[in-house]
């Protein structure tokens, strides 16, 4: 039951062969024995088992709201969920209860989709790895299959790798199959990144195509609401809700016409498919590289054409996302002083003291220096020099992907990371920024451009864990490159999350610390 699509949940749940409530039920104790993970910051259980009993009403009356009427999701802490906490994973917001929904959460809610809980990310989602939380670092559900275990003889629980970020919380919610879909937010992969980590599909949506209104703003330029899920038709089903204008967004633009659902037989003969050979980055280890090589060579053999391009300001654009990322998460970040909501320091000597340090205590060391950085960048005199540069140098990047697009390029097919998860203990070596800036290199010049990217899973890595490839699109074409996704999806084998869900439950009756001769996903 918990390892379906959307389609066939739906279905089901139509049909009266599972009710909502004992679907809430069976999610919310995966969540209680999925706990290790560290998936969630706060589980509404009271209030999805209240959803579940609506939905269940509804169907019973065969009246629906719509395809996830009583179908279990889960978002991150940075979307705004009337009266329950959003903390984005910060003392800043540890007590913050919205009076409002994010409109992408709303219209879940208005689907009657049952919420399951927040999930855990990186402190306002700055971070590749979901280890700089407020609330402890979330663990990849991958560590504890069996692929992995027996491949590397790891003990899980002190050598588990990353989930990715920084809406990892959100990627090991679907993985571990606690929910059915989430919602993430990309600025720079990071719902692409832990996707790929986590052997699960992430659509980062066209830049104004799903409403950021709600959405607590890290980089406003390139901040998306993300779409977590199984697989790529579960997407798109979900893409078709979210999708549109927005009053309360004057970024949004009005969705395209296209099919609802995706074609079961995608024809790839009357598609080009483009290779940035800029993507060939330092660190891509050689299992990346060889999926990406056997999925091109899958287009070529079933008739699609495939080309090298060239995106020739991509090496530029790693230092120019953290420019403009950190000028603007100065700004955005401004608004937490302690005087209207959020943490407030009990030092009240002066109003200066006490801003300064309500901003040291509710602030990570990440946060506060990016804040340092961006206000460095934007001082009077380096304005020129650091921040308008940098916006030239992302019109470039941008014009890149056009001219490429505009050759007859359909899609970009590149790697989404540089190689399978890392452990946590070698993973916390680096600093933040080191870390984001090699995890981002394949994912974060689209978000400077604006254009939509799926991540898909193609293969397990020697040590048992998701390989992902990144397919990247130009605006507007998000059905499209999902179709692409599925048409991949349909050949490359994955193994599904199901075929480790046995073995996952003997692993919870044997318990957390047995765990050589265990396995869970």
């Amino acid at each position: 039951m918990l390892s379906l699509t959307l389609k066939e949940l739906s279905l089901a749940l139509r049909e009266g062969s599972i009710s909502p409530i004992e679907l809430c039920r069976k999610c919310l104790n995966r969540i209680k024995k999925t706990q290790h993970l560290n998936a969630y910051i706060t589980v509404t259980e009271e209030l999805a088992l209240k959803q579940a009993q609506e939905a269940e009403t509804r169907l019973l009356r065969g009246a629906p709201k719509g395809p996830l009427d009583g179908i279990p999701f889960a978002v991150k802490d940075n979307f705004c969920t009337e009266n329950i906490k959003t903390t984005c994973a910060s003392r800043m917001l540890k007590d913050y209860v919205p009076p409002y929904n994010a409109t992408v959460v709303q219209k879940l809610l208005d689907q009657g989709a049952v919420l399951m809980g927040k999930t855990n990310m990186d402190e306002f989602a700055m971070g590749s790895g979901s280890t700089d939380s407020a609330f402890g670092p979330v663990r990849n559900p991958w560590s504890y299959s069996a692929s992995y275990t027996e491949q590397t003889g790891a003990a899980p629980d002190s050598d588990w790798v990353v989930s990715g970020g920084s809406s990892g919380g959100s990627a090991a919610a679907v993985a571990s199959l606690t929910s059915y879909l989430a919602l993430g937010s990309d600025t720079g992969g990071s719902t692409r990144n832990p996707a790929a980590l986590c052997g699960i599909v992430a659509l980062k949506p066209t830049y104004g195509l799903l409403s950021r209104h709600g959405l607590i703003p890290l980089v406003n330029s390139m901040d998306v609401p993300g779409i977590l899920t199984r697989t790529a038709r579960d997407a798109a089903i979900v893409l078709d809700i979210l999708q549109g204008q927005d009053m309360r967004d004057s970024t949004t633009v009005p969705a395209p016409s296209s099919p609802t659902e995706l074609p079961e037989d995608f024809d790839v003969k009357n598609i080009c498919i483009g290779i940035p050979k800029e993507y060939h980055a330092p660190g891509l280890s050689d299992e990346t590289l060889a999926q990406w090589s056997r999925v091109a060579d899958m287009f070529e053999r079933a008739g699609a054409r495939v080309e090298q391009v060239s995106l020739p300001h991509t090496q530029y654009s790693i230092v120019c996302y953290h420019v403009l990322c950190q000028a603007e998460v100065a700004s955005n970040m401004a608004r937490f002083d302690g005087l209207e909501y959020g943490h407030r320091s009990k030092v009240d000597a002066s109003t200066e003291a006490m801003y300064a340090t309500t901003r040291h205590e509710g602030f990570n060391d990440v946060v506060r220096r990016r804040i340092l950085c961006g206000n460095y960048f934007l001082l009077k005199q380096n304005y020129q020099n650091y921040f308008v540069k940098a916006q030239k140098v992302r019109r470039l990047i941008t014009d890149d992907f056009k001219r490429v697009f505009s050759s007859g390029i359909d899609v970009l097919l590149t790697p989404s990371t540089l190689t399978d998860a890392t452990r946590y203990h070698d993973f916390i070596q680096e600093d933040n920024r080191t870390r984001s800036a090699q995890e981002d290199v394949f994912t974060q010049p689209v978000n400077m451009a604006g254009l939509p990217a799926v991540s898909v899973p193609t293969a397990l890595s020697r040590l048992g864990l998701p390989i992902g490839l990144q397919l990247i699109g130009p605006a507007l074409q998000d059905k499209k490159l999902l179709s692409v996704a599925h048409w991949i999806e349909q050949r490359v084998g994955f193994p599904s999350i199901r075929d480790f869900e046995d073995s996952s439950e003997r692993r919870n009756e044997i318990g957390v610390t047995k765990t050589k001769q265990t396995s869970a996903v």
